[in-house]
C-alpha cells in the first residue's frame, strides 16, 4: 500500500485543512518524517491510519480526541486519504464521531461518525462498518499489523522485533498471502493421521486373524 494523497482537516494539532502530495516522495522505498517535537509527525501517522481503520496509529488515542482543540467552530473534523494498492487507485473519506456548536441557536450536536471508499471500478463503499470490512480485505491487514508494518510511530518498531514468535507468523502470514500453504499443511497432517489410523486398525485385524 503506498499513500498518494493525503488530506487532514481541523485533526490533531492541525486547525485548518492540510493537504500533503505524497505521490512526490516517489513509488518505492521506505520514507521517513522528522521534525522537532510537537510539530505534528505522529498526526501524519494518525490520519493515513485514521483513514483506513477508523483508530489512531497508538493504542492511547481514542478516536473521540482527533478533533483539533484549535480549529473554527465551522470548520469540519476529516481526512481523506488516496492511496495505491497492487496497482489500483482507491480513496477513502473519514471522520470521527465530534462535537460541534450549533449552526442555529446555542449549545453543541454530536457529527456522527461516517466513512466512504471509492473503489478503483467507480463504486462506493458507505458506511463505517462496510468500509472497515473493505478495508481489512483489501490489504490483508488489521490495524494493529498496520501499525507495526507499515506506517511505524517512533519506538513501535520494536513492537514487531519483540512479538512472540507465533504473532509474528499471523502477521507475515497475512502480508505474503501464505495462509493457502498453512491450509494445505494441515490437511496432509489430517490425511496422514487418518491413514495412521486405518493402518493400526488394519493391524489389529491381522493379529486378532492370527
Amino acid at each position: 500500500m503506498r499513500p498518494t494523497h493525503l488530506v487532514i482537516s481541523a485533526f490533531g494539532p492541525y486547525a485548518g485543512r492540510t493537504e500533503l502530495d505524497l505521490d512526490r516522495l516517489g513509488d518505492h522505498g521506505l520514507y521517513l518524517i522528522t521534525g522537532d517535537t510537537g510539530a505534528g509527525k505522529t498526526t501524519i501517522f494518525d490520519a493515513i491510519t485514521f483513514a483506513l481503520y477508523g483508530e489512531a496509529s497508538g493504542d492511547s488515542r481514542d478516536p473521540s480526541m482527533l478533533r483539533s482543540k484549535y480549529a473554527e467552530d465551522s470548520t469540519p473534523t476529516f481526512v481523506e486519504l488516496t492511496f495505491v494498492h497492487t496497482g489500483r487507485t482507491y480513496a477513502l473519506r473519514r471522520n470521527p464521531a465530534y462535537q460541534r456548536r450549533k449552526a442555529r441557536g446555542s449549545g453543541f450536536t454530536t457529527e456522527a461518525a461516517d466513512a466512504e471508499l471509492i473503489l478503483p471500478d467507480g463504486r462506493i463503499v458507505h458506511k463505517k462498518n462496510e468500509v472497515d470490512r473493505a478495508v481489512r480485505d483489501i490489504l490483508g491487514v488489521d490495524r494493529a499489523q498496520f501499525s507495526r508494518i507499515a506506517v511505524l510511530a517512533q519506538g513501535d518498531f520494536q513492537k514487531l522485533l519483540l512479538a512472540d514468535t507465533k504473532e509474528r507468523q499471523g502477521i507475515f502470514r497475512d502480508i505474503f498471502g501464505t495462509g493457502l500453504y498453512r491450509d494445505f499443511q494441515e490437511r496432509v497432517k489430517a490425511d496422514a493421521a487418518a491413514l495412521d489410523a486405518r493402518r493400526e486398525a488394519a493391524k489389529a485385524g491381522i493379529r486378532q486373524y492370527i
